[in-house]
């Protein structure tokens, strides 16, 4: 009874983890635009038929053959439903708009790093290539 009890309860989340490596396949994909979504299409038609025509029927079901501007990366991804309990849907929201600016912050600061980083290198290229003085 147990071994069937552990087969039932494993079943969901090997079903929630290929839902989740789809998931992230297609918000990949959409980021890339609808090329990538044309070439993945080709390729599956190219390495496995069923597979290029099911990626045909899903673009062409969810809109993403003609470029449907619902699936712009630019706008949020998850728009969460309200709960009901007002309290928590204001914490929720005050808690996203939180997280969103430390993103933002950390995005720029990952900005300025790369460009200090860059700054640094050519600083160091250009002392490199000076003429050297004799003392």
């Amino acid at each position: 009874m147990e071994t069937a009890t552990l087969a039932h309860h494993a079943a969901p989340r090997s079903q929630s983890r290929l839902a989740e490596a789809l998931a992230r396949g297609r918000d990949w994909l959409d980021a890339r635009g609808r090329l990538a979504w044309i070439a993945a299409m080709v390729l599956g038609f190219i390495a496995f038929w069923p597979a290029g025509l099911a990626l045909l029927t899903y673009m062409i079901w969810s809109n993403r053959m003609f470029g449907c501007s619902k699936h712009s990366t630019r706008s949020p991804r998850h728009v969460a439903s309200p709960t009901g309990n007002s309290a928590f849907d204001a914490y929720r929201e005050q808690t996203l708009k939180r997280l969103e600016d430390e993103h933002a912050e950390f995005m720029g600061f990952l900005e300025r790093l790369r460009e200090a980083k860059d700054k640094a290198e050519f600083d160091q290229f250009m002392e490199s290539r000076r003429p050297k003085q004799d003392a």
